[in-house]
């Protein structure tokens, strides 16, 4: 890439505009590539007015191949997102695969390694690029991927709108944006408000949420100074078991609440500092706060009915990082070479408390005695990173991309009640990770690609701290000294080919195996508790499968289609507890073979999209989403006698009508046929067998707990925008 021409367009802002035509391979500002010279099936989003889905994993479930969003928490603003069966969750006890960032900020938490989508401002993102396989250069965690998010700026996204929306389970919501600019100056401001009853009971959201950047832009530099804060409050009603589908809206145990508030100040710049040679670097600070309520049933031995658990995380995070881009010559070709290295800091406190209580006639719990102190930890972790990566246009046709990058993760864990002194830890991981990528380019309309990579995830202090069969803790976790954890490994190979044989249709097809060894899991190890477990080194598993997407764009019509193959197993034998499991032994235990399913992860899942544009002031669309069956956790062996969770096909609907310039009205129906499916599932103890489900210990009984899917919805909204 010639520097002139990447000066023409301001480097940063390339990838704040609704129209992608470079590709970040880095999470830093630097100059991109082409799609072309890029060797995975990266995948790429603008969300426009009509993209309105509650946080990105419903977006993505709608619109990514081999994505899927799944509903184990039961809130709409915590999804749990799966791309090629590696997960993204703020739930702790899923195995945390993918790396996301937020204009190169990384959003996984440094406790738990958790993402926690409410506060990502999902009206401010200009583009979304979901980059598969290893991806060395991204980092830390990332395993099956990297999602990139990029947010608006004024400068690209010059006026302003209002929105206001309601409908369906109590939901009202009023959104509101503004850009513009003046000079080498831009600023964007955005604000979201989100009150929302549930489509279950006791299932609210408050959700509120605020971004604003300024910017400096001249043809030789630029300046982002961003902030934002998010205050919510998130109900949710867990998985439901199986024989309390009769009323999917009825919660298991009540109350259960995540209150989220946090504030992220980012700095980002990039100059060109010579004739092709551009220099970035981003600085961040971030102070997070979750304060979680949760209502369990006790264990069988304690005498207790239930207890209530109260877990506080107080956080702070810094990061910065910084990156130099060469574009030139090399041997006489084009050559792009980019050198960077990263610092990232957290500093968590983590406290729990539990409180004995007993259920009354809904299913809600009633304190019987004061809280009490269990865990009081602090937890310290530091990420290092230095990495390269070279293009070099080889000849005509041919592009050969190397990269590596070298990372040190240290975590270390005090305890602050002064009574368990074991807690007290530091752990170190280290490791170097290559990647080779070699990119076919006959034509501006057809690519090739063959790439292999390997990355590396650290076991994070959640992980560290309970990692003991003997003895099993909750999540939110308590703290105990356990045995060390090794970290995950994944290596990956993928080819495939992408296309546009013509302005009006685009395809794409990848194939894809990637291994890991040292995968940890989550193990539940307590009859009636799935979430009260450990976690453990389970060797070696496998992700493998395919994606093929295509999309046709006429003048009064446009199509698109996505399909998924995840073929997840475990490689190698092991003995896990899983006493709600059919096929246990008298101690509890089952054997995973070599081969079996790894439980959430669908085998098949296809999104199909279809818009009709009759008039030019009307569009009529309908989507069609679907994954096949999966085994419950807990059903790692594959032969529980309640089988797999179903799979599931829903069609949703949308329409809109533009009667004036800057004038728009909406609806949206989701679940229009009202179908009653799962995207989750956990075996575990059913306490509740009495009459109108009431609290029956004595009968209780070992079934699948589901997560339900959202019934039929329908919400309409105007909004008004203006240059």
């Amino acid at each position: 890439m010639a520097a002139g021409i990447v000066r023409a367009e301001n480097p940063a802002e390339a990838l704040e505009r609704n129209r992608v035509e470079v590709i970040g391979t880095t999470p830093l500002p630097g100059l991109g590539l082409p799609l072309s010279q890029v060797p995975a099936n990266v995948q790429i989003f603008s969300p426009g007015p009509g993209a309105r889905a509650s946080t990105l994993p419903d977006f993505l479930d709608g619109n990514a191949a081999s994505a899927v969003a799944t509903s184990g928490q039961g809130n709409a603003f915590q999804p749990d997102f799966a791309y090629r069966g590696f997960t993204a969750s703020p739930l702790l006890g899923l195995p945390q695969g993918l790396a996301v960032f937020q204009d190169g900020v990384r959003a996984n938490e440094p406790f738990g390694d958790v993402v926690n989508w409410d506060l990502i401002p999902s009206s401010a993102i200009a583009s979304i690029q979901l980059i598969p396989g290893t991806a060395p250069v991204f980092g830390p965690n990332t395993l099956g991927g990297a999602l990139a998010v990029y947010t608006k700026s004024g400068a690209q996204f010059p006026g302003g709108s209002v929105e206001v929306h309601g409908g369906s389970w109590g939901h009202r919501a009023v959104e509101a944006e503004q850009g513009g600019s003046r000079g080498p100056w831009d600023y964007f401001v955005m604000g979201n408000v989100v009150r929302e009853d549930g489509w279950a009971e006791h299932d609210a959201s408050r959700v509120n949420q605020l971004f604003a950047k300024v910017g400096h832009q001249t043809d030789e530099s630029d300046l982002d100074v961003s902030l934002t804060l998010a205050d919510n409050r998130l109900d949710g009603i867990q998985a439901l078991p199986r024989s309390f589908l009769d009323d999917i809206r009825q919660p298991y145990t009540w109350p259960d609440r995540n209150t989220n508030r946090a504030s992220l100040l980012t700095v980002k710049g990039s100059r060109f500092v010579d004739e092709g040679v551009l220099a970035g670097a981003t600085a961040y600070v971030r102070k997070y706060r979750n304060d979680n309520f949760s209502s369990n049933v006790a264990d069988p031995d304690s005498g207790l009915e239930a207890t209530n658990e109260e877990a506080v995380v107080d956080q702070w995070s810094y990061g910065i990082g910084a990156q130099l881009t060469f574009s030139g010559k090399a041997l006489g070709r084009g050559n792009q070479l980019v050198v960077g290295a990263s610092a990232d800091r957290g500093d968590s406190r983590f406290t729990r408390h539990s409180q004995p209580a007993r259920f009354d006639g809904s299913r809600g719990t009633e304190a019987t005695g004061p809280f009490t102190l269990e865990t009081d930890a602090a937890i310290a972790s530091t990420r290092y990173g230095a990495f390269v990566s070279d293009t070099f246009n080889a000849t005509e046709r041919w592009v050969l991309t190397l990269s590596a990058r070298a990372d040190r993760t240290v975590v270390g864990v005090g305890d602050r009640s002064g009574e368990d002194p074991g807690l007290e830890g530091r752990h170190e991981f280290s490791r170097v990770n290559p990647a080779i990528g070699l990119n076919f380019v006959p034509s501006d309309r057809f690519t090739a690609y063959a790439g292999y990579s390997e990355g590396m995830r650290a076991p994070t202090a959640v992980e560290l701290t309970c990692a003991d069969p003997s003895a099993p803790c909750k999540l939110p976790n308590n703290f105990l000294s356990d045995p060390p954890l090794n970290a995950v490994v994944a290596k990956t190979f993928e080819a495939g080919a992408r296309g546009k044989p013509s302005p009006a249709f685009a395809w794409s097809a990848a194939a894809y195996r990637t291994s890991l060894s040292d995968d940890i899991l989550f193990v539940s190890s307590s009859e009636g508790a799935p979430t009260t477990g450990y976690f453990r080194n389970v060797g070696a598993t496998r992700r493998q499968g395919l994606e093929l997407s295509a999309s046709l764009v006429q003048p009064a019509w446009k199509l698109a289609l996505q399909y998924g193959l995840v073929d997840a197993t475990f490689r190698a034998p092991y003995v896990e507890p899983s006493p709600d499991n059919s096929s246990a032994d008298a101690d509890g235990n089952i054997v995973v073979p070599a081969g079996a399913r790894i439980p959430g992860i669908p085998r098949h899942s296809l999104k199909v999209s279809l818009d009709l544009m009759p008039v030019p002031e009307a569009t009529l669309g309908l989507s069609l989403r679907a994954a096949s069956a999966i085994h419950a956790r807990g059903d790692e062996n594959n032969r529980d006698v309640n089988g797999r969770v179903p799979g599931f096909a829903v069609l949703d609907l949308r329409a809109s009508w533009r009667p004036g310039v800057g004038f728009e009205a909406y609806l949206q129906v989701d679940n229009v046929f009202d179908r009653r499916y799962a995207t989750a599932g956990i075996l575990g103890r059913n306490f509740f067998t009495g009459p109108g489900h009431a609290f029956a210990p004595d009968s209780a009984v070992s079934e699948p707990f589901l997560g339900v899917g959202a019934p039929f919805g329908a919400w309409v909204g105007v909004r008004y925008a203006w240059k």
